[in-house]
């Protein structure tokens, strides 16, 4: 009946007790599988909350519980298939397993994910983010959309979505409070003046401006921009391109890249890579096939030789 097509499979991903199954069960009572079609549920670990065995009967969803992470392998996720037959698969994912694992060596090759949620307990964010980083990283790399739940008032929302967006601009971050209510348009708090026509970075500024640019590059079409970065430019770059970047740690220490943006000069040519600059340019937003979005093109009118700004690393906590 199912023969080899592409079996929609669906992660929920987050550490214990962060609302992964909370989630589960709210995309359940909203009536998304409600499509009389089966879907397998794989739980790798059991939290404070579960869901409702009505709810998973009247939405013909079956449970398999894999404890250990050694025991979900391929050969594994293959024979539940071949017991159940199940439309889709949900997995909910130990917050410790490696993700990455998981996706290249666990999943059959038919197993298409499709979308990929991740769950954070907003009243332990800081802890993760301050013992356990990278672990946390590698879940925001992978997630379509991030749920921060259990969100105050007083939380700096703000920075919880830089250190999203820092490591998975695509992303899509959200914060739902205890009553329920979501919100998803966090301003952020820049430390410049985006009204002005020409905007000159601090040397601390550019990861912001980076991560907003990149999201809202409609914003700065036509403005001058003013910043210091380090020459990129391999073999492949046309003789009038280059990318002015700067070193950034998006999950710890040994996680330092460069990022940055094509910028087209005239004589780009001139500089070799790893040379500091000081750079004015325009933003000119092109559209991208790949992403179907905008992205920012730089072109610069001034380009000159400058010294290495006092930290050579930005980031975006």
């Amino acid at each position: 009946m199912f023969g080899n097509r592409d079996i929609p499979t669906y992660l929920f991903t987050g550490f214990l007790e962060s609302g992964k199954s909370t989630c589960i069960r709210e995309i359940l009572e909203e009536g998304n599988f409600e499509d009389g079609l089966k879907t397998l549920y794989i739980l790798t670990e059991e939290g404070e909350e579960e869901v409702d065995e009505n709810l998973l009967i009247y939405n013909r969803v079956v449970v398999e519980t894999v404890d250990e992470e050694e025991d979900l392998t391929e050969e594994k996720c293959l024979e539940l298939f071949k017991k159940h037959r199940p439309a889709r698969v949900i997995i909910e994912v130990n917050g410790m397993w490696d993700l990455t694992k998981l996706l290249n060596e666990t999943l059959p090759e038919n197993w298409t994910v499709v979308q990929t949620f991740t769950t954070v307990n907003a009243e332990t964010f800081q802890v993760y983010i301050s013992n356990m980083k990278p672990l946390l990283m590698a879940h925001f790399q992978l997630a379509d959309l991030v749920i921060f739940n259990r969100c105050t008032k007083e939380m700096d929302k703000a920075s919880m979505r830089r250190n999203v967006k820092a490591i998975n601009r695509q992303a899509q971050v959200i914060f739902e409070s205890g009553d329920g209510s979501v919100e998803s348009n966090i301003e952020e708090e820049l430390p410049y003046d985006i009204s002005a026509s020409e905007i000159k970075l601090e040397d601390d500024d550019f990861g912001l401006w980076y991560l907003d640019v990149s999201e809202h590059p409609d914003k700065y079409e036509g403005k001058t921009i003013i910043f210091k970065g380090q020459v990129y430019r391999n073999r492949t770059f046309p003789r009038d391109a280059f990318v002015p970047a700067r070193a950034a740690m998006t999950c710890c220490a040994d996680d330092i890249s460069k990022i940055g943006f094509i910028c087209h000069y005239k004589d780009a040519d001139q500089y070799a890579t790893d040379d500091w600059v000081m750079v004015r340019v325009k933003v000119k937003p092109e559209f991208s096939r790949k992403s179907q979005s905008l992205y920012p093109v730089l072109w610069a009118d001034k380009v000159e030789a400058a010294e290495p700004p006092e930290e050579e690393v930005v980031y975006f906590s």
